[in-house]
């Protein structure tokens, strides 16, 4: 059996190859970044010589895929016309810069619908990703994040994700990035082998388990069914280890990129020790299927 394909979120800090020695520190294999500062709209343009260190670091450290999260000031789902018109411009343009850098993915939140309701919100969204994919070509796919749940955020059931892709013209370009943390506060229950078959299986019959492209493992400080977005060390929240030790030695997801988003400080010891607690996880010998 291979090594997992594990990773962490890393910081663009004094430059977006930097993340890349900062991952090779902590042993990532693939790892997440932003393609800009995440809290402000705009962004000047990357340069080609941005490019190229990029390009160098990734050939330099072999960590691969990596895989890019969007500004959370983005809103497709917003009943507001100016925030979504402003909202789907940023996202094209986050687009635009994983191509020139040759990022395969980019995770979004679908977004708030804002009191508007469920239905409304999954069909502004759909309808965002329909130009967004129309006007921007290349190969980035857009990957729809499950939600926690909080307030009115989209995406915190798999029938919600289910009815934005449905909607979608181009819906084989759009995947999905699955969320441990976030799926049990929502209330799907991973913490026994029946309970993430179940899981699975339900995530199968509404989407389609290929569309997981990108796995965020978390732990999660709240309680199943919270919908509190509060992420935990591995095995140190409510989920425990067992639903990433089904999760890492499920054969079906061996390739798929696991990416931590748990929380660290400058030194990035807790990425260690929790790439460290997944890699434990791992079987040596051939792993079962799925259901």
């Amino acid at each position: 059996m291979r090594p997992p394909l594990i990773g962490a979120h890393m910081s663009i800090a004094g430059g977006i190859h930097k993340a890349f020695e900062r991952g090779e520190s902590v042993g990532c294999r693939t790892l997440q970044i932003f393609l800009k500062n995440s809290n402000r709209w705009d962004a000047r343009p990357l340069s080609a010589e941005e490019r190229e260190l990029f390009a160098t670091a990734r050939a330099r450290t072999g960590i691969d895929p990596v895989v890019a999260h969007d500004s959370y000031l983005v809103n497709l789902a917003s009943p507001d016309r100016a925030l979504r018109e402003k909202s789907v411009r940023a996202f094209m343009e986050e687009m635009g810069r994983a191509n020139f850098l040759g990022v395969p993915f980019l995770v979004l939140h679908p977004g708030a619908h804002m009191g508007t309701g469920e239905r409304e919100g999954c069909a502004r969204v759909a309808e965002a990703l329909d130009r967004a994919l129309g006007e921007v070509g290349g190969p980035v796919v857009p990957l729809l994040e499950n939600t926690a749940g909080q307030g009115s955020t989209l995406g915190r059931s798999f029938g919600e994700l289910a009815s934005i892709l449905e909607r979608v013209g181009e819906r084989e370009r759009v995947g999905v990035c699955f969320d441990t943390a976030h799926a049990f506060a929502a209330g799907y229950d991973l913490r026994t082998k029946k309970g993430y078959d179940a899981v699975m299986r339900e995530f199968d019959r509404l989407v389609g388990i290929g569309r997981i492209r990108v796995f965020h493992v978390n732990d999660s400080k709240k309680e199943l069914g919270s919908r509190v977005d509060r992420h935990a060390d591995i095995g140190k929240g409510f989920l425990g280890l067992e639903p990433f030790r089904f999760l890492l030695n499920d054969r079906r997801f061996l390739a798929v990129p696991k990416i931590l988003e748990t929380p660290k400080g400058p030194d990035l010891a807790e990425d260690r020790r929790n790439l460290a607690t997944l890699e434990s996880l791992c079987r040596r010998k051939k792993p079962p299927t799925g259901p």
